[in-house]
């Protein structure tokens, strides 16, 4: 599949803003499955960039810096990605989940992309006895580890309400939970912390679905947004494997990874600060357009 992705970020200072500096993490990054083709950012009434490295896990990001007074700041997002990536098919022979956390243990890969910094509680998603009670039901430590994943994403899928009111970007997995109700970055979390609890690297993965299903198909939660799911790490062999427990799926040709992090602190779209005096209010659009494959 290649799609070609807009999205759109406006935000209506009801005073100017003095001043604005944000963090982008719009472009897609290199990763298992996905080729970028092009990439455009623009940035209306206009601002400059300055160099930037993401502290922690892997994104793309730049700083925009607005020096001047800004009543609208506008920023607009483009890309077209080609998107090839096959369903993974558990079988006999996968490692099981006591194996991947072994070898987790045993890793010396210390990259970014390597297990063992998401093995461990993050900043929003602490580790919680009640979700890791409730995962372990799936998380037999003899199971084979792609058939536990997507096993546990379709509990949640099943047994929790895709709510958009319930829940805010800084609700704690532990409330979605005890509510049983949220969006795809609760659900998203809710799941890495069981994981993590059981032992096994998990990390946050952000990015986009696509908006128009298939003929004959339901549309998935969470097209025409930004959309949250997980990264469980399945040995040397199956590296890391996508699994979206707002949809039950796995990551497929559905998904385009964006940014890849513990939590949403460290693959948030954008964040940053701004100075002025009166409030703020903040709309965005995704769209995601499937493109002729032959084109």
């Amino acid at each position: 599949m290649r799609y070609a992705i807009r999205h759109i970020t406006r935000f209506d200072y009801g005073d100017p803003a003095a001043f604005a500096r944000c963090n982008l993490r719009l472009k897609p990054i290199l990763w298992s499955g996905q080729t970028l083709e092009d990439y455009r950012l623009s940035v209306e009434p206009g601002g400059h960039f300055v160099p930037a490295r993401a502290p922690a896990g892997l994104a793309n990001m730049v700083r925009l810096v607005v020096d001047r007074p800004t009543r609208i700041l506008t920023i607009e997002s483009s890309a077209r990605v080609d998107v090839n990536r096959p369903i993974p098919m558990p079988g006999e022979g996968d490692p099981t989940l006591a194996d991947i956390a072994r070898m987790a243990r045993e890793s010396r890969d210390l990259s970014p992309a390597g297990p063992a910094a998401y093995l461990y509680p993050s900043p929003r998603i602490p580790l919680d006895p009640d979700i890791a009670r409730w995962c372990s039901d799936e998380l037999d430590p003899a199971r084979g580890a792609l058939e536990a994943g997507i096993a546990l994403a379709r509990r949640i899928q099943r047994d929790f309400a895709f709510d958009p009111s319930a829940t805010l970007v800084d609700t704690p997995p532990a409330q979605a939970f005890a509510q049983r109700g949220g969006v795809c970055q609760d659900f998203a979390q809710i799941m890495i912390s069981g994981l993590r609890a059981a032992g096994l690297p998990a990390a946050y993965a952000s990015g986009y679905l696509r908006t128009l299903p298939p003929p004959g198909e339901e549309r998935l939660v969470g097209a025409d947004a930004t959309h949250a799911w997980v990264l469980l790490w399945c040995g040397p062999d199956h590296g890391w494997v996508g699994i979206d427990p707002t949809n039950g799926i796995w990551m497929a040709e559905d998904h385009v990874v964006v940014a890849i992090g513990r939590d949403y602190g460290d693959v948030a779209p954008i964040d940053g600060v701004m100075l002025g005096s009166g409030a703020q209010q903040m709309e965005v659009s995704v769209d995601v357009a499937p493109l002729d494959t032959g084109g």
